[in-house]
């Protein structure tokens, strides 16, 4: 049922959904995702990590995958290993999954603003009613 409420999801926003037979890890590519945010490459990491996982089932638990990706986004493959064996960013991932622990966020996305919460895509009005009931305004362009 999950599956394919995010198949869903996916095809609403067009974005790439494939035929994901197994769950993997995602573990190093947080790390990982945090170098490459270092490096002014997040979004296209990101975007290339959901991909990879989401459309082309591949195992982003194996390094091999992980550097593969990074190289896909112009990141340094040798300096992705490096940072995948020696694990910099492990303290900075365990301390936003403390942080989503004490706010109780078990899903993603999750917004929250004051006291409400948003779990799960949800649609576009549903985020503008959440930003309106906290006096946020929204900006002309």
């Amino acid at each position: 049922m999950m599956m394919r409420r995010l198949r869903k999801t996916a095809a609403e926003l067009g974005l790439p959904f494939g035929e994901r037979e197994k769950t993997y890890n995602s573990r190093l590519a947080q790390e990982l995702g945090l170098w490459a945010e270092s490096k002014n490459k997040g979004d296209v990491f990101h975007l290339a990590a959901f991909r990879a996982y989401f459309a082309d089932g591949k195992n982003i638990a194996k390094i091999s995958v992980l550097v593969e990706l990074a190289e896909s986004v112009g990141l340094p493959g040798e300096e992705a290993a490096t940072v995948l064996a020696t694990r910099p960013f492990k303290a900075a991932v365990d301390a936003d999954w403390n942080l989503s622990r004490e706010k109780g966020i078990t899903a993603v996305p999750t917004l929250v603003l004051n006291q409400d919460r948003l779990v799960g895509a949800q649609p576009y009005e549903m985020l503008v009613n959440v930003m309106e009931a906290n006096g946020v305004k929204k900006r002309r362009n």
